[in-house]
């Protein structure tokens, strides 16, 4: 399949981590043709009004705790987008690992279910391009705030693919990049380093190549990935269609702004994960939203008061 993927309609959806930058919108979109339950801690509740507001049905939940009985088991489909990195290994391994399994289990008569995981499963390996198919270790591992993610990550992971045949649950692990839009991502947190006069990390084996995915594309994406599903699960890399460094962003990012990125160089960061995104072009098509174009509607979106022109 190379093309448009056909909207998600009269489903009834379930998408936990409903206040995270990816799933927000996600939720907002799938609620005009969807019945669409969101369910997360809601420890933000400005972060609730929008989604209810969008449509959406706020069930308060945490994955930690165990099987997740408030949430509707004869849901057609099931999006989990939730995520812990707390550092806290018991926690986080609990909550990410033990979370999926409940959620599968109790959505095991679902249609399919999509577990979102990351690039960051993958073990360093310079500018190799990797498929999917490529040695997995602990990417984030140099990130002393984030040391659990990609562990919890690959654990997740092999949970889920556990889950999908113990419970004959059809299921997608979605192995995404660099997510960003209006609500944020990481090239907003470069522009807010920017704004500060803060140098931008990068690694010495420059460039630091990723795949930026507009929140458009990734909503547009979804009910290919859910149509992929399958016993055992489905793996595909998930990212934007240009392979852009986070040099080149921001440089970009200073030509729209005005205010000029300067980038230190240094080994305590992550490399480069650039994707083969074969597979993805098989199931879901290609990415729509170029990479300029979006990163041009986020700085309007939060600072809009620095675009130039």
């Amino acid at each position: 399949m190379d093309g448009a993927p056909q909207p998600l309609q009269g489903a009834k959806v379930v998408v936990t981590g409903v206040t995270g930058q990816v799933a927000e919108p996600l939720a907002c979109a799938l609620a005009r043709d969807n019945e669409v339950y969101g369910a997360a801690r809601f420890h933000d509740p400005d972060a609730r009004r929008r989604l209810e507001s969008a449509g959406v049905r706020c069930v308060a939940f945490d994955l930690s705790a165990g099987e997740p009985s408030e949430l509707p088991a004869d849901a057609d489909y099931v999006l989990n987008f939730a995520v812990a990195k707390t550092n806290d290994w018991d926690v986080d391994l609990q909550a990410n690992c033990g979370g999926v399994a409940w959620l599968m289990e109790h959505h095991r008569e679902a249609r399919a279910f999509l577990h979102c995981s990351s690039t960051a499963v993958y073990k360093p390996m310079g500018h190799h391009v990797f498929a999917e198919t490529d040695p997995l270790g602990d990417n984030h591992g140099v990130w002393r705030f984030l040391r659990t993610y990609s562990i919890c990550k690959i654990a997740a992971e092999a949970t889920a693919r556990w889950a999908a045949r113990r419970f004959e649950l059809p299921t997608t692990i979605v192995r995404l990049s660099v997510p960003y839009g209006d609500g944020g991502g990481w090239p907003a947190v470069h522009l807010h380093m920017m704004i500060n006069g803060s140098a931008i990390p990068v690694h010495v084996d420059a460039p630091s190549v990723y795949h930026p995915l507009h929140e458009r594309d990734i909503a547009r994406m979804v009910p290919a990935f859910l149509d992929a599903a399958s016993v055992p699960a489905t793996v595909v890399n998930w990212g934007g269609d240009a392979a852009v460094s986070i040099e080149e962003w921001c440089t970009y990012l200073g030509e729209l702004t005005g205010i000029e990125a300067r980038f230190e160089p240094t080994e305590h960061t992550i490399d480069s994960v650039q994707l083969d995104l074969t597979r993805m072009h098989e199931i879901a098509g290609r990415s729509a939203v170029d990479w300029k174009d979006g990163m041009r509607q986020m700085v309007a979106a939060r600072h809009g008061e620095l675009l130039k022109g």
